[in-house]
């Protein structure tokens, strides 16, 4: 009597874990209440295993964000020399280091970077050079949000590690401004994204069953057609522009992508090369032995 007793106890016990775990598992499900479209897919060369950046893509990724993204996003862990290494948008197999770079040492001397005199001490403004980050547009976080409606916009050095769908998010997102749908109310200082997570449920006056995918998000469209023009004359549409600075965001968040991946590639050869070897040591060294 008392192992049935037991066994009935122990059955309602996990028919209530199940429950609970059930139950955690379609909570997030039920809160996030109108989510946003799945993401778009930016046929991005770099995925996959075997995938690599598209030099021509980084060039122009990076002039979508020098002319357009700069102004608001800073890249703080990004310097200017990075550019310039191994898989990077101005590479160059005959430059005697990243620093030599001609392109990169052009581009880093637009830019006026503070400093301090190391004569007098007096702080200085002078010429980038590769050896220097990107400068940030604001001076400080509460001057950055300040200037943007009380938001301080994202440092974007590592943002396609820092969302879900990396490039795919930040494509996604950059294509996904529409016209409000009727009936959804906005605040002011909001822009309707229908990629953008988020429960418009409060904000929707329609029908309940019928609330609209996306959700609101403080910066407004960055992009516009024939907003940059670019030096290999990709005609420079909204589409073209989002894929590419996504494409750029994604290598500055990992230059070092393309390297792991091959070494990776090399590692799994070397193994499976050394099990074979393994394998076939065991074979001789155990033959005619019975065990």
């Amino acid at each position: 009597m008392t192992l049935k007793t037991s066994m009935i106890s122990m059955k309602k016990t996990l028919v209530l874990i199940a429950a609970a775990a059930g139950l955690a598992l379609s909570t997030p499900a039920m809160a996030a209440g109108g989510e946003g479209h799945a993401l778009r897919d930016g046929g991005f060369s770099f995925d996959g295993p075997f995938g690599a950046f598209h030099q021509g893509q980084l060039q122009r990724g990076y002039k979508v964000y020098r002319e357009v993204c700069a102004s608001c996003h800073s890249m703080d862990l990004m310097h200017f020399r990075t550019l310039a290494e191994p898989g990077g948008p101005f590479y160059d197999s005959h430059q005697a280091s990243p620093a030599e770079n001609r392109f990169v040492r052009a581009l880093s001397k637009e830019f006026q970077i503070a400093d301090i005199d190391t004569e007098t001490g007096e702080p200085v403004m002078r010429d980038g050079t590769p050896a220097d980050r990107f400068p940030n547009p604001y001076p400080n976080a509460t001057a950055a949000a300040a200037a943007n409606g009380g938001a301080a916009p994202p440092d974007l050095s590592v943002m396609a590690k820092a969302r879900h769908g990396g490039a795919n998010y930040i494509y996604s997102l950059l294509v996904g401004y529409k016209p409000a749908p009727a009936g959804l109310q906005i605040r002011p200082g909001q822009n309707y994204n229908e990629y953008m997570a988020g429960d418009l449920s409060p904000f929707w006056t329609g029908d309940a069953g019928h609330v609209p995918p996306g959700g609101f998000i403080a910066m407004p469209n960055p992009l516009r057609a024939g907003q940059v023009t670019y030096d290999d004359g990709t005609t420079a549409s909204v589409d073209q522009m989002a894929k590419d600075v996504a494409a750029y965001i994604a290598w500055a968040s990992d230059p070092k992508q393309v390297q792991r991946k091959q070494t990776g590639v090399g590692v799994l050869i070397f193994l499976f090369l050394f099990a074979g070897v393994t394998y076939l040591s065991y074979r001789r060294i155990w033959k005619g032995v019975a065990h």
